[in-house]
């Protein structure tokens, strides 16, 4: 199909390059105003459900659940420390071994 795309466009190699560039533009252009917003609302998420929003909640970093000076891994349920199997402090340590 590319192929037969190229053979078609006129005026050499220029007309060519100005040709691809040109169908490339009026296809991303086609999709963005005319495909994209036609499928959106048949997706299934809204634009309420993506939108990345930031709210002030009082003190700390704007938008943060984190007050200053209350650690947040306090309300973790018990057990879940997230304790790792394995040492951080260097590389390529092979795994545990899963008899011992």
């Amino acid at each position: 199909m590319y192929g037969w795309i190229w053979r078609k466009l006129p005026f050499g190699l220029p007309g060519k390059l100005v040709g691809s560039l040109l169908l490339a533009t009026t296809a991303v252009a086609l999709l963005w105003y005319v495909v994209f917003p036609w499928a959106g609302p048949l997706l299934p998420f809204t634009g309420e459900d993506v939108q990345v929003t930031q709210q002030d909640d009082g003190p700390g970093v704007p938008g943060s659940d984190v007050v200053p000076g209350e650690d947040p891994l306090d309300d973790a349920p018990p057990g879940d420390e997230h304790d790792l199997p394995y040492d951080t402090d260097r590389n390529n340590t092979p795994p545990p071994d899963e008899d011992e």
